[in-house]
């Protein structure tokens, strides 16, 4: 007679084996959605990488999500600076004991990419401006306008993007606009990305950009549904998209060849 253990044995032997492949984190809360969303458009790009050879479950990547409420503090970055600074490195150190490579769903929280690489984690952080520039450069795009909250945008000393200056010219809201800009962020945490004001408020602020490509480097700003005559002739660019499609190569390889 076969033990039960024996069984499983037997079955498990017949079952096909996911390959070793590079473990993801996701750290959200600023806001929890955004998680979702990279989450989500990281699941599509890592079935577009592997096409008519996707299984399912198996070839899914491997994906921890940590979403933290007080790194929604990020919104007012200068005024909260040293709780949402300790809120996110015990976070980063939590998530990466149990991955190879974690990115922060939030623009403005990867201003942190310094303090968090500094602090020798066993895991890499995937920056969203290091991969906004590799994609501006293979795109050969030289002007984008930049959209999302006031600590990305005014390229200040909170910004996370003030290296994009040196690759392509820059345009970002100015006075009214971007206060504007900034409180429709919060619409969308508040309200949903659906909700007709919001739609209606984001499309007037694309009319007024000059640029022909526009950045959304704020995560709350691709929940917004757009049709493609809602944008204003713009070519918008999901940095959500960009780092989901990162994070799906980096999960498609084995730990370390990344």
């Amino acid at each position: 007679m076969h033990s039960i253990s024996s069984f499983r044995s037997s079955q498990s032997s017949r079952l096909p084996q996911a390959s070793p492949r590079s473990r993801i984190g996701i750290i959200t809360g600023s806001g929890p959605e955004a998680g979702i969303d990279l989450w989500n458009k990281l699941l599509q790009a890592n079935r577009a990488l592997y096409g008519s050879r996707f299984r399912g479950d198996l070839d899914a990547p491997n994906v921890t999500i940590l979403s933290e409420p007080t790194l929604g503090l990020s919104m007012e970055l200068d005024r909260n600076h040293e709780l949402v600074w300790h809120c996110m490195r015990d976070t980063a150190t939590a998530i990466a004991q149990r991955v190879d490579y974690y990115a922060i769903a939030c623009n403005t929280l990867n201003f942190y990419q310094p303090q968090l690489d500094a602090l020798g984690l066993p895991a890499k952080l995937v920056s969203f401006a290091d991969v906004v520039v590799d994609f501006l450069q293979h795109s050969g795009i030289q002007r984008v306008a930049l959209l999302g909250a006031r600590p990305v945008t005014d390229l200040g000393d909170w910004s996370h993007y003030r290296k994009l200056a040196n690759h392509v010219e820059v345009e970002v809201p100015q006075g009214e606009q971007a206060a504007r800009l900034h409180q429709l962020i919060y619409d969308v945490k508040t309200y949903g990305g659906t909700a007709p004001h919001v739609r209606e408020q984001f499309q007037a602020l694309l009319r007024q950009l000059q640029a022909p490509a526009v950045l959304l480097a704020c995560t709350e700003l691709p929940l917004i549904p757009l049709q493609n005559e809602d944008a204003a002739g713009k070519q918008l660019i999901d940095v959500t998209a960009l780092v989901a499609r990162r994070l799906a190569q980096l999960a498609y390889q084995a730990p370390g060849e990344g």
